[in-house]
């Protein structure tokens, strides 16, 4: 989902988030990402620039406020991506199926692959859908 550097900042006031280079230079590495990308692969990307603890603060705020979602790969590790434009803080939208490579662990958004409703008994409240496909990426498949 290749986006303008212009567009970020609206990303971030259209959150009543805001604006700061470590917000900035996150969302762009993960926007620009054709697979999720886990905090260890963004702290080594980001180099000295951001330190962990904002890091980490950074991906709460975005995953609070429907900027990303989480999902996790094959190890447990919490990987992140882009949202669609219609989630909100109160409801996301990301419902979909996830493709997980066995052979290099990438995890990839596979949008055009919509869930069905799920019906759920009286008194639950429906958080979260995780559907995964495992198999292996065309990287690997060479």
């Amino acid at each position: 989902m290749e986006q303008s550097n212009t567009v970020y900042p609206e990303i971030l006031k259209r959150n009543s988030l805001k604006v700061t280079q470590p917000r900035l230079k996150v969302l762009e590495i993960i926007s620009t990402k054709d697979s999720a990308i886990s905090q260890p692969e963004l702290e080594k990307l980001l180099g000295k620039d951001i330190d962990r603890v904002t890091l980490y603060r950074v991906l709460a705020s975005f995953e609070e406020k429907g900027i990303i979602h989480k999902i996790f790969d094959l190890h447990g590790t919490a990987t992140y991506a882009m949202c669609s434009t219609n989630c909100s803080e109160h409801d996301h939208h990301d419902q979909h199926v996830h493709f997980i490579c066995r052979v290099c662990n990438s995890v990839y958004c596979l949008d055009e692959i919509t869930l069905p409703k799920v019906n759920i008994p009286n008194g639950f409240s429906l958080e979260a859908i995780a559907v995964n496909a495992l198999g292996v990426c065309n990287h690997c498949k060479k």
